[in-house]
């Protein structure tokens, strides 16, 4: 098929390289512009651009894709299909007309279900059990539009955001494969959304890496993967921020925050019930290390509090 491919970040790059395996012909890859990076505040191209380039595709870097001029840009490129995966830009009425076959996204989740940006996260912070990708007929509206194919994916209890992402967009890449064949052949049949199905899945901020101790062991750990590695979450330990990258709920009681065990390779916090096996950690000023590291140069003792 002839495709215009429309995403920005390491999640789409899976799907672009999927789609150029498969043999489709990409003839444009529209991206989000250049941002700067770190404290140089050179401009970084987004992962997208970087694979484009690597396979000497032409890229397009609208500031906003939906004014006139860049609307006009895009009919140059006349397309069976517009593939969207985390592009970042609400595409206008007249886009999603452009192509034969319409647009299609592919969205980090099983919709209805966490309609959004942030659907990989709210899927493990909900400790929903499964999640997948779904292929979806794009309308006006946000992850509003029919279903056209789905993929599971099975949580594992060791999952973080990081690794999740990482799995689901080697499986959006999969999917999309998948569903264009059928859609070539005619054989996707729409869905139509169940709004009454449907949960959102809203920006993740910094905040929400507050770790409360009164919560519970088990919705503590969905917090520390579900926000690692970014905002990631965190605590106070003797006056400074201490980062918490990696903990295992196990049966104690305490004070929310007391610290009751500290061994040699971990220490066990309360929290609103049970408590929190604490593996891996930063301390403010310091680089991120595995707790028997942070033991031998801090004197954790039993009886302290976190918060």
């Amino acid at each position: 098929m002839n495709i215009v491919f429309m995403g920005t970040p390491d999640f789409a790059v899976s799907a672009l390289e999927a789609l150029l395996k498969a043999g489709h012909n990409i003839k444009l890859v529209v991206t989000q512009p250049d941002k700067p990076k770190g404290r140089s505040g050179a401009l970084a191209f987004p992962p997208v651009k970087e694979c484009a380039l690597k396979h000497g595709l032409p890229v397009f870097q609208p500031v906003r894709i939906k004014t006139a001029e860049n609307v006009e840009y895009l009919r140059q490129y006349e397309a069976d299909v517009y593939v969207v995966a985390a592009f970042g830009q609400i595409l206008s009425q007249e886009i999603l007309d452009m192509p034969r076959l319409g647009c299609i996204n592919i969205h980090a989740s099983l919709l209805p279900k966490y309609r959004g940006s942030s659907p990989i996260q709210r899927a493990i912070l909900d400790g929903e059990e499964k999640t997948g990708v779904t292929i979806m007929q794009m309308d006006i509206g946000v992850d509003t539009g029919d279903m056209l194919y789905k993929k599971e994916y099975v949580i594992k209890p060791t999952d973080t955001f990081e690794s999740l992402h990482d799995e689901l967009a080697v499986l959006g890449g999969q999917a999309i494969v998948e569903a264009l064949a059928l859609l070539k052949e005619g054989k996707l049949i729409p869905e139509k959304q169940r709004d009454e199905d449907s949960c959102k899945a809203p920006m993740i901020s910094k905040e929400m890496g507050l770790l409360n101790f009164c919560d519970s062991a088990a919705k503590l750990d969905r917090q520390i993967r579900g926000l690692n590695p970014w905002p990631s979450a965190f605590t106070k330990y003797q006056g400074k921020t201490l980062k918490i990258w990696r903990a295992v709920p196990v049966e104690g009681t305490g004070e929310p925050g007391e610290i009751l065990l500290v061994e040699k390779d971990s220490f066990v916090v309360a929290c609103g019930e049970n408590a929190l096996c604490i593996y891996e950690l930063q301390l403010e000023g310091k680089k991120r290390m595995n707790s028997h590291d942070f033991l031998l140069g801090q004197k954790v003792r039993p009886g302290e509090r976190l918060g």
